[in-house]
């Protein structure tokens, strides 16, 4: 059969021994010529229409040139098609078959990249999911980075469904993200805050017993006190802005500012009453009147001096004029406390002594130090006891001081000469100011110096050290009043947009942005000088307020509709169809996407429910898919048992066997199988369907021989024929015996006797000037041959069958069936 049908298809000549053609014959070669080149003519018209993939693949194989051809193969798109070209011109045109060659291999080099394209982009959506989910936030912005750069050179290939399923995982690693840094510096300015907090209830601790420690004789600056007041409550107010302050802490800072307050307060009525008291001090007790006890009483009151503070002596002459008590002073304080007092400074003058026999020189004069302050807090009757140990004490400092500084003195001229270095070096201002500090520390930890010369060295490479620096701050200084005019400009602004905003037709986000924007560009105009920038905070953060309540409002309308879009998306999870549902889910997240602003976090837990829900519905889709896979498993399975049985059938074995074998298959239900188990039951069926034609053929082909025969011996009678006999002969026209015969040697490919040439070619001639050249279809030669057949069969009785004849076209006919 196989040979048979490429006997059909394959275009030739029959081989014709050497022979020179009649005289007769030349006239009809012209028409041949001219019919050829009309052909030609219009194959080169079909492919200039842009003709359809079928047209193409025939002019590939069939065209008359080799131009045509080719022209053809290179029209080609359709993979199929190409390997079936490829397949035909292999061995038979190398133009072609090169042609589809490297078409094949440009298509599966596209094929190759896509699938690649395709793998790229499935691992970098499980990447930016899993990113989207992991724990791990070391480098989590890095990460982020990458997988964006890697999306952006496949994002052109990749389908919507994959695109959006990308960019949601994305939009979760940013807002994570986001998270994150936010996270980072909520904490640090928390940290910072906190320190700002520590350092002023320090600052404020230690001016307070300072303030006790003066004294009497001297009044405190009240410049100094006010200035340090409003400087400390002004970072206080900074450093508790937005924040967390624990109870005890700002307990703690409200009695310090208080007792800060009413001692300066008090300093401020004293500067105010001087002259009042300067009087009232050079009055006589004994002279004075009521009216002057009443008005230094009255003034007394007026100071209202605190009690834990140690009066100044300007107050003492009012006190005893208003006849008051006088205040609780060291000398007078209760035994006990002067018992501590006792207790504490023989605890630090034995410290001292362990500090002096060490050659501890700072320790020693810290311990000194404070010990004085001991003993000025005490009393007469409980300081004289004391007095001597320290005067000793004091010697002996001395003493260590000038043997210290032999073996410190070369460490202060390195000091010194450092210093003079430094002043020389054009370093960043803020750089050189920290090194003098730490020069300045250093030389305060060698105890300081008794050399006034040395001392004087010192101290005049610190200033001009210091000198480009004074500069640079001063400048720094125009800085913060720059920065304080730009935090005047902001508000402005801001007051201009707050007063004319439409709010009813508005860009939210765009406010949003401006209000971002605010704030970041309020923070970068810093520093500034606290008191200057009182007002402007406060009506910045007014500002802000009136700003903000719209916005909160427009946040919490499109967090309700956004609350509505969950709603209806964990109403689908249960919803049928499923595709329906599905639908309606990406629909859900269009409308998602069109809501506007919401606050973060809210927005965040709202999408967490709505993803959950979305993930449910296409959850339910994964494991009908899964259903399904295992089906189509289960299908392929079946298929391939049956597939092992009917491959052991040849086209050999017998009609039944084979007809038995393409019902079996015909009983799977292909539509459930893979498509690889598909092609290979369907590759089968045409197999066995074949071979269950080439053995009806066979039979045939047996019968027809037989009655070929039967003819030689007399007439055959009709009713034992097919009855389309009748019309296969009419078609065929009236031929005769010899005619019969050499036509269907031209149709098995077989040769003619030497005697029949002549005939041969002009049948040949013929069959050309009819259209039906060399490459008739297989039904319409096997038709052709019956027709011939059938001709010969429905002869009358009166024409007799030459038996050679008769053996030469049953001949042809075995061709037919050969393999």
């Amino acid at each position: 059969m196989a040979a048979f049908l490429q006997k059909l298809f394959k275009s030739r000549k029959p081989a014709a021994p050497e022979r020179k053609a009649p005289a007769r014959v030349q006239p009809t070669a012209a028409p041949v010529e001219d019919r050829r080149a009309e052909l030609r003519e219009e194959q080169l018209q079909t492919l200039q229409t842009t003709p359809t993939q079928q047209v193409a693949a025939g002019l590939a194989v069939e065209g008359l040139t080799a131009d045509t051809r080719i022209r053809a193969a290179e029209l080609l798109v359709d993979e199929e098609l190409i390997q079936r070209v490829q397949k035909q011109a292999k061995g038979r045109d190398k133009g072609v078959y090169q042609v589809a060659r490297q078409k094949l291999q440009v298509i599966r080099e596209e094929q190759a990249r896509q699938e690649k394209v395709s793998g790229a982009i499935a691992s970098l959506i499980s990447h930016a999911r899993d990113q989207a989910k992991s724990d791990d936030t070391k480098l989590y912005g890095a990460r982020l980075d990458t997988l964006l750069s890697q999306w952006a050179t496949v994002e052109a290939s990749a389908t919507p469904e994959q695109l959006s399923e990308f960019l949601e995982s994305a939009l979760r690693c940013r807002e994570r993200l986001a998270d994150l840094q936010a996270a980072q510096d909520a904490q640090k300015h928390e940290r910072e805050q906190q320190l700002q907090r520590e350092e002023t209830l320090e600052l404020i601790a230690q001016t307070l017993n300072d303030l006790r420690q003066q004294p009497t004789e001297t009044l405190a600056s009240l410049a100094s006190l006010d200035a340090l007041q409003k400087t400390q409550e002004n970072r206080w107010l900074e450093a508790t802005r937005e924040t967390h302050v624990e109870k005890q802490q700002q307990k703690t800072y409200e009695a310090s500012m208080m007792a800060l307050r009413n001692y300066t307060n008090a300093v401020r009525h004293v500067g105010q009453a001087k002259e009042t008291l300067l009087a009232i001090s050079a009055m006589d007790v004994h002279d004075a009147t009521v009216e002057d006890q009443k008005r230094a009483s009255d003034l007394l009151n007026e100071i209202n001096w605190p009690a834990s503070f140690p009066a100044p002596d300007l107050l003492e002459p009012a006190r005893k004029l208003a006849g008051k008590p006088k205040p609780p002073t060291k000398s007078s304080e209760d035994h006990k406390q002067q018992q501590a007092s006792s207790e504490s400074l023989k605890a630090t003058l034995d410290q001292l002594e362990e500090a002096l026999e060490a050659k501890q020189l700072k320790d020693s004069r810290q311990l000194l130090k404070t010990a004085q302050q001991y003993l000025k807090s005490l009393d007469h009757r409980h300081s004289k006891s004391f007095q001597a140990r320290v005067q000793l004490l004091t010697g002996q400092l001395r003493e260590l001081t000038d043997w210290q500084g032999f073996a410190t003195e070369p460490k202060q001229i390195a000091l010194c000469e450092q210093m003079e270095y430094l002043a020389e070096q054009p370093i960043e201002p803020e750089a050189k100011s920290e090194r003098i500090k730490e020069l300045q520390k250093e030389w305060r930890e060698l105890g300081g110096s008794s050399d006034r010369v040395l001392w004087a060295r010192f101290k005049q490479a610190s200033d001009k050290a210091y000198e480009p620096c004074k500069t640079y701050f001063k400048a720094k200084s125009g800085l913060k009043q720059a920065n304080l005019e730009k935090r005047k400009a902001i508000c402005t602004e801001l007051e201009h947009f707050v007063n004319a905003a439409d709010w009813s037709a508005i860009d939210w986000k765009a406010v949003e942005h401006i209000l971002q924007t605010a704030r970041q560009e309020w923070k970068s105009a810093w520093p500034v000088e606290f008191r200057d920038n009182r007002q402007v905070q406060k009506r910045f953060d007014e500002l802000l307020k009136k700003l903000e309540a719209p916005i909160d409002q427009e946040r919490l309308k499109n967090e309700a509709l956004k609350l509505a879009i969950v709603e209806q998306a964990q109403a689908l999870t249960e919803h049928e169809p499923l595709q329906e549902a599905m639908n309606k889910a990406k629909s859900l997240q269009s409308d998602w996407k069109a809501v506007g602003i919401t606050r973060h976090r809210e927005d965040r837990k709202l999408w967490q429910a709505f993803r959950k829900a979305c993930d449910e519905i296409f959850a339910r889709r994964d494991a009908e898919r899964s259903e399904q896979q295992q089906a189509t498993k289960d299908a392929d399975t079946e298929a391939e048992a049956l597939l092992q049985q009917v491959v052991g059938v040849n086209s050999e074995q017998d009609e039944q066997t084979l007809e038995q074998a393409v019902i079996a298959l015909r009983s799977l239900d292909a539509s459930k199988t893979s498509a690889a188990a598909r092609e290979q039951i369907q590759k089968e069926k045409q197999r066995l369907s074949q071979a269950v034609s080439a053995q009806k053929l066979k039979a045939g082909i047996a019968e027809w021989q037989t009655l070929v025969l039967a003819r030689t011996e007399g007439s055959v009678s009709t009713e034992t024929l097919p009855t389309k006999w009748t019309a296969l002969a009419q078609r065929v026209g009236e031929l005769n015996d010899q005619e019969i015969v050499i036509r269907a040697e031209i149709l098995a490919g077989m040769p003619s006797p030497e005697a029949d040439q002549q005939k041969r070619m002009e049948i040949q001639v013929q069959r050309l000037t009819e259209g039906m050249g060399f490459t008739e279809k297989t039904d319409n030669a096997l038709q052709t041959v019956e027709g011939l057949v059938a001709s010969w069969c429905l002869k009358p009785a009166s024409e007799s069958a030459d038996l050679p004849l008769a053996n030469r076209l049953n001949k042809a006919l075995d061709s037919l069936i050969v393999n």
